[in-house]
């Protein structure tokens, strides 16, 4: 690999360990994999799978795996969405996400009306292509996993969040509580 006009290195292998976008949606594994340099983690296709919520739901779904009821809206289709035909499907509260973003960015729960034109704004600033998914009520539970042959989990952790709210960016991030 060059790094500048008078050096060259070699490098064994590459950990991205990047988060969000350009770091888990499988650009960088992408470019890896067209430079021949192994890498670690996920590869190009489960990382875009994963990264892009619209298409990793569909897939669950293909294969009867259960998740959340969503909707799916691009951009050009803003004006079509109506609180009242979501609500009834969805039924409220329920979250509108941006469908390409992590960390829990441009994410919003939704208990009113007030809050769904805002929210759905929101979300579009961070990806042409949403999702409305319904509320689950229940526990977070993150486990991490390691390795392919032979894989190992770490011990569970529980994400425990004050009752009216949801794991948010602020809550991931900022707030120490």
């Amino acid at each position: 690999m060059q790094i500048s006009n008078k050096k060259s290195v070699h490098l064994d292998a590459i950990f991205p360990v990047l988060h969000g976008t350009f770091g888990e949606d499988g650009t960088v594994q992408g470019l890896l994999k067209l430079l021949n340099i192994p890498f670690v983690g996920t590869d190009l296709l489960g990382s875009s799978i994963c990264m892009d919520k619209d298409i990793a739901k569909k897939l669950l779904t293909q294969v009867n795996i259960p998740n959340a009821k969503f909707l799916t809206f691009t951009s050009s289709k803003k004006k079509k969405i109506n609180f009242n035909k979501i609500k009834k499907e969805l039924q409220l509260p329920l979250f509108i996400k941006p469908a390409n973003m992590g960390s829990s960015v441009g994410i919003n729960k939704v208990d009113n009306q007030k809050q769904f034109i805002p929210a759905i704004t929101e979300a579009f600033k961070y990806d042409n292509k949403i999702i409305i998914e319904e509320f689950i009520k229940g526990r977070e539970i993150e486990c991490a996993i390691l390795g392919n042959e032979n894989p190992q989990a770490s011990l569970p952790g529980e994400i425990i969040t004050s009752p009216d709210k949801f794991y948010s960016y602020d809550a991931k991030y900022v707030d120490e509580n």
